[in-house]
């Protein structure tokens, strides 16, 4: 299998942006870089901080609502057109809802090769990376850690903690063909 998309999923300050940044640079063709971060800028401000929106609470809780969920699933379909239309995609998510988003992902990208990976940090290293980023509410990188993961299925894991960006992209790389 050669995939047409990669999928990382870990929670905030985890190192996923860093890695598709050197898989950008270590894959031999070209790669479109799709970051939910982005799908959130390009949000109108007032969904950003609403109900209906995106709310990131004091403690770093992230709830999304309905509107979010249109956007997103959109968002998704999307990525799919740009890899059916024959770019080649990583995305860069957290999978608030565990299982259930990546069954999302798995009903956009229907029919199209994806590697599925799993990026994890140790929590007290991501909620210093948290601190040192300063644009994250303190807590939300403790608060994903664990629970993107939940039920999610990967072709491949990679831990963060201890290992630079570079060598989890190098990793990744090989099981692209």
């Amino acid at each position: 299998m050669t995939p047409q998309v990669i999928v990382l999923n870990g929670g905030s300050s985890s190192g996923k942006s860093g890695i598709v940044r050197c898989l950008q640079a270590v894959l031999p063709d070209p790669w479109l870089a799709a970051a939910v971060d982005s799908l959130v800028d390009a949000m109108p401000a007032s969904l950003q901080t609403s109900e209906a929106g995106i709310e990131c609470a004091a403690d770093g809780a992230v709830h999304v609502g309905s509107e979010f969920r249109k956007l997103e699933a959109a968002w998704m379909e999307g990525v799919a057109a740009m890899a059916r239309a024959g770019a080649r995609v990583i995305v860069d998510d957290v999978f608030l809802g565990g299982a259930e988003s990546q069954e999302r992902w798995r009903k956009a990208l229907g029919g199209l090769d994806v590697l599925w990976v799993g990026v994890t940090c140790e929590s007290e290293v991501a909620a210093g990376r948290e601190i040192a980023r300063g644009d994250r509410a303190r807590g939300m990188a403790a608060g994903q850690a664990e629970v993107v993961h939940r039920g999610v299925v990967y072709d491949l894991s990679v831990d963060t903690t201890h290992t630079e960006s570079l060598a989890c992209a190098r990793a990744i790389a090989a099981h692209v063909g």
